[in-house]
């Protein structure tokens, strides 16, 4: 029970991913705030873990500011922030030099600048001790077109969060998950080429939701308070550096 107590917000966590997170906080104590779009999943997964569902849009700067007022009035702080949500199930593929320039800056909007907007909206209100874990990818590292731009972007956002907001005790980092088997991944990436990927990885298996969780709870809990500004892979060796 190590969150208990404390109120934490997780984006995208009406499914995949984002609703393990959600999951494993609220089953070490935590009140959960579920924001996402998907009203129906989303109010399923807050009821299931007594939580909190907020309808959010993380490219809205009006809707990322609501979200934090409605985590206020629900729980009266807001301790730490999971910058999870992403357009990824269904998107589209495309090379960076023909993608359509209208659904390049909305993918943007919502893969990149969404950790930001969330952010600046709760940062003022997290005080020293609390922490921020945005959603990378190994695709930052690997040619994946514009999505993994944006998880490159991910990645140098946290590093400069970390930076800002370190002299506020508030520590910011990130989790770059390799093939992780959901329904938005099976619904997106070809599956052959999904068994290209395994075969090549050390722990040739498909990563899970749950493969994740402990690093992120670790990250998030007291354990990690001299950690920042750092990404971590979780991915079964697929990126391995010096």
């Amino acid at each position: 029970m190590r969150f208990e107590g404390k109120t934490a917000i997780v984006t995208g966590a009406a499914g995949g991913i984002g609703e393990g997170y959600a999951r494993a906080l609220a089953a070490e104590g935590a009140h959960v705030v579920i924001a996402d779009l998907s009203d129906e999943a989303g109010e399923k997964v807050a009821a299931d873990i007594g939580g909190h569902y907020v309808h959010t849009d993380v490219a809205d700067e009006a809707s990322a500011k609501a979200l934090a007022q409605a985590t206020l009035d629900e729980y009266g702080q807001i301790d730490y922030l999971i910058n999870n949500a992403a357009i990824y199930g269904g998107m589209q593929l495309d090379f960076l030099i023909t993608v359509p320039w209208d659904y390049y800056k909305k993918f943007m909007s919502v893969n990149l600048d969404g950790a930001l907007n969330v952010t600046r909206a709760v940062y003022g209100h997290m005080k020293p001790g609390s922490a921020i874990v945005n959603q990378s990818s190994t695709a930052a590292w690997l040619y994946s077109g514009f999505y993994g731009l944006a998880k490159v972007g991910i990645n140098g956002l946290t590093q400069q969060l970390a930076t800002e907001l370190g002299g506020s005790g508030i520590r910011v980092n990130a989790i770059a998950p390799g093939p992780i088997d959901t329904e938005a991944t099976r619904s997106t990436t070809p599956g052959k080429m999904v068994a290209d990927i395994v075969k090549k990885l050390p722990l040739s298996r498909m990563g899970t939701p749950k493969d994740l969780e402990g690093t992120c709870l670790f990250l998030l809990s007291d354990e990690a308070s001299w950690i920042t500004g750092q990404i971590f892979n979780v991915d079964g060796g697929q990126i391995i550096r010096s």
